[in-house]
């Protein structure tokens, strides 16, 4: 009867699950109050994604260590084929050679950080951040507010990241392959010609361009990656609702029927997400190498 007064609603139930593992500069735990708040930062998605990204660059490396010139294992068929589909994109948006010697194997890196991330989306909901709750309850702390997110590409603050760093690498391209005088000329001058008077204008619409794309695109995989992290907390719920009797059997069938076919579902979704997320960063750093 305790267990029962003290289990959590729906609503707290999803809410918890939300709520990211967050600390301040001075690593002390601390919750976010307003929507933007620079004073402190999720580590949960954090530390996913720094573990992801050096799992995906060490089995890329291992693959490239590892590989011959004969028949190839499966691993590295799998990575080669990988790298063919990833280099023929980049060679159709991207024109010059030798960009693409670094743009290419960062286009790779992306696509496998991203769908890696993603992937933790595909662990039991709840399996984290039991293990998480039980190991503050262990450690004297309330496991009540133990928070963690697993899924780094569902936190805005991780996507915005990557889209931002896309578009330094916009910036360094342009200055790259224009010279520093020629972007800034482009930067005043287009779209809508050089004429002075018309410089504030220009200027303005390249500003706008420039934040309509970074936050579209992080945007774009955050929008995908939570709902469907919500969908999942929902399809959880369904499961939690089971008891001996006929809505309760019917809630439990829903949520392993539901689970199962949401689950092979979300495999094109974060296979297909990354994939955008790859493709688009190939397509920006293309435009940057066009002149207007």
């Amino acid at each position: 009867m305790a267990a029962a007064e003290h289990a959590p609603t729906a609503g707290e139930y999803i809410t918890h699950h939300l709520q990211h593992f967050q600390k301040n500069f001075a690593f002390e735990n601390v919750k976010q109050t307003s929507i933007v708040d620079f004073g402190l930062f999720n580590f949960d998605s954090l530390v996913y994604s720094i573990l992801l990204g050096a799992i995906g660059c060490f089995f890329l490396w291992r693959a490239a260590r590892k590989a011959t010139s004969g028949v190839p294992g499966r691993f590295q068929a799998a990575v080669e084929i990988l790298s063919e589909m990833v280099e023929n994109q980049a060679k159709g948006v991207i024109h010059n050679a030798s960009s693409r010697k670094l743009v290419s194997p960062l286009a790779l890196t992306v696509f496998v950080w991203i769908f890696l991330m993603n992937g933790m989306d595909m662990l039991p909901v709840d399996l984290i951040p039991k293990l998480w709750g039980d190991y503050n309850a262990a450690t004297g702390h309330d496991p009540h507010h133990a928070y963690m997110r697993v899924v780094p590409t569902a936190d805005l603050s991780t996507t915005l990241g990557l889209s931002t760093s896309v578009l330094l690498m916009c910036f360094f391209y342009s200055i790259k392959i224009k010279g520093l005088g020629g972007w800034g000329h482009e930067l005043i001058s287009a779209p809508f010609g050089a004429h002075p008077a018309l410089w504030p204008f220009n200027f303005l619409m390249q500003l706008i361009e420039f934040v309509a794309k970074t936050v579209s695109h992080g945007m774009r995989l955050f929008g995908n990656m939570f709902a469907g992290e919500l969908v999942f907390m929902l399809i959880a719920l369904m499961g939690g609702a089971f008891t001996l009797s006929a809505a309760g059997i019917g809630l439990a069938v829903g949520h392993i029927v539901a689970g199962t076919v949401w689950t092979l579902f979300h495999i094109l979704v974060i296979t297909l997400q990354a994939f955008i997320f790859m493709m688009l960063t190939l397509i920006y750093i293309g435009q940057a190498h066009d002149a207007h």
